[in-house]
């Protein structure tokens, strides 16, 4: 007959809270790339703590979190998230965007839309923009946010301001949308590129 256990020997009880908690440390300490006794030592918790607290055996005070985050170099709000439920995930087949009509479109951008950012306070725009035969060089789209372009094919003249770059296959360029740009000329057709467009929610 086995003898009963004592209450020493009973294994510490896992809250839920905790095990939430303590995988999003781990998770967020694995993609940083540190092992657990260089986390313990960027954040000033010891490395005992640190595994109780990735394995959901203890419920980590604020004080303690805040130096771990500080370890990691992420705001203490990413340990309360639950990434897994997350839904800003998507996958477009190649050919298979949303063609879209956008407002103030200019007559010959055939607009794709390859994906979507539905969570969180960053609003993502990622569009592949085909210039159709009838398309005329259009310098004023003037927005809000940071605009990436990625030339796919073609060659064009694009203004930014007072600027004027000649853009080839595989060139890109990076500005905040809100001063005057476009392009200025087409120089070799078809053109395509990709156009993504950052701008923060309201």
């Amino acid at each position: 007959m086995l003898p009963a256990r004592t209450p020493s020997s009973v294994a510490p009880r896992r809250s839920d809270p905790a095990l939430r908690i303590g995988h999003q440390v781990r998770s967020l300490r694995i993609a940083a790339g540190a092992s657990g006794g260089e986390l313990a030592s960027r954040s000033g918790v010891s490395r005992s703590m640190l595994s109780r607290i990735e394995r959901g055996l203890v419920s980590p005070s604020v004080e303690s979190l805040d130096r771990i985050a500080s370890g990691l170099g992420v705001p203490v709000s990413r340990f309360f998230s639950d990434q897994t439920t997350r839904t800003d995930f998507s996958h477009v087949p190649a050919g298979r965007g949303i063609l879209v009509d956008r407002v103030g479109a200019v007559a010959g951008y055939r607009y794709e839309l390859l994906g979507h950012q539905l969570s969180g306070n960053l609003f993502v725009e990622p569009y592949l923009v085909t210039l159709l035969p009838d398309a005329q060089p259009y310098v004023t789209f003037q927005h809000p946010g940071i605009k990436f372009v990625h030339v796919v094919s073609g060659r064009v003249s694009y203004r930014y301001g007072a600027k004027v770059v000649k853009l080839a296959p595989g060139d890109s360029l990076q500005f905040d949308a809100t001063a005057l740009h476009g392009i200025e000329a087409i120089e070799e057709e078809p053109v395509s590129y990709l156009s993504v467009v950052f701008t923060l929610r309201d």
